[in-house]
């Protein structure tokens, strides 16, 4: 690290002074949570969990870790995102490893994955199928809460699958969740049923991909984002596919971003095989799930 200026510019580099600095940094170059990025980076420069930081407030810290440091905190200043530096992200409190292969999971998702446990649980044996898994957060929390389901988990990208399949492993429930590679449904065993059809597909408008922060525009994939020109390409063809593979009464949850929310309940109360159609709201107070019942 380099310091600035100060009284104290020839004091050791302590883990409390690395922090301390780095959180004035990445603030100074835009980061919404510059303290916890720094926590996050030293853990990981350091090989160790967040926690073990305070306790180490006052150790020096070696020149090999702080060389890894500076590149670490050099690209997070270049807005590379802190899941992909580290290498993993939490989720529904369970921790999935990314890659620039897969959307990073965010807590707005969960807002699905609790409805879909909650009503999973009711039942002896559920069904469940992720389209779109990417990281296969969805897939895996479900299985990891209802240990009696059953899920399949289909992606277009191999490169995710192998995550989504390391992702398993790692929470031991690779066993119970089948993998499928190809574009939404097309994967799927003829006569295929599910008591849950859930995803988060691509949804972001094309036009729109260029406004994004540039974390996500310039690091995350397009093909986990790109949802058409009105964004509604993948979500439309679901609405409209979903029927043929849900069991009476099963259940249909589907991710989008809030302004999409009249246009899917137009599009969800026309489709004649699926009924009840409406919008959950993520922990903001924003419209973010749909959801629907085969008829």
């Amino acid at each position: 690290m380099t310091a600035t200026p100060s009284p104290a510019a020839d004091a050791p580099w302590t883990v409390g002074r690395i922090l301390e600095w780095t959180a004035q940094h990445l603030k100074k170059s835009g980061s919404d949570t510059p303290r916890l990025d720094a926590e996050l980076l030293l853990a990981k420069a350091r090989a160790c969990p967040r926690i073990q930081l305070y306790v180490q407030f006052n150790e020096v810290v070696p020149d090999a870790q702080r060389a890894v440091m500076r590149d670490l905190v050099r690209r997070r200043a270049q807005s590379e995102p802190v899941a992909h530096l580290v290498g993993h992200r939490e989720f529904f409190s369970l921790d999935f490893a990314v890659s620039p292969d897969v959307l990073i999971p965010r807590p707005d998702t969960e807002t699905l994955v609790l409805d879909l446990i909650t009503h999973a649980r009711r039942l002896p044996a559920p069904a469940i199928l992720d389209v779109a898994t990417g990281s296969g957060c969805i897939a895996i929390a479900a299985a990891v809460q209802v240990p009696a389901a059953r899920v399949t988990a289909s992606d277009v990208s191999p490169a995710a699958l192998t995550l989504a399949r390391q992702n398993a492993d790692r929470h031991g429930v690779a066993a119970r969740i089948t993998f499928l590679e190809g574009d939404l449904l097309a994967p799927l065993p003829a006569g295929a049923q599910f008591d849950f059809l859930v995803s988060n597909p691509p949804y972001i408008p094309t036009a729109q991909l260029e406004t994004l922060d540039r974390e996500v525009r310039d690091y995350e994939p397009r093909l986990a984002l790109d949802g058409g020109p009105d964004g509604l390409r993948f979500l439309a063809t679901l609405l409209q596919q979903a029927p043929s593979v849900l069991v009476p009464g099963g259940r249909l949850l589907l991710e989008f971003t809030p302004e999409q929310a009249p246009a899917l309940l137009e599009l969800a109360t026309a489709q004649p095989e699926l009924s009840d159609p409406a919008v959950l709201k993520d922990l903001s107070g924003r419209p973010r799930v749909l959801v629907a019942t085969r008829r």
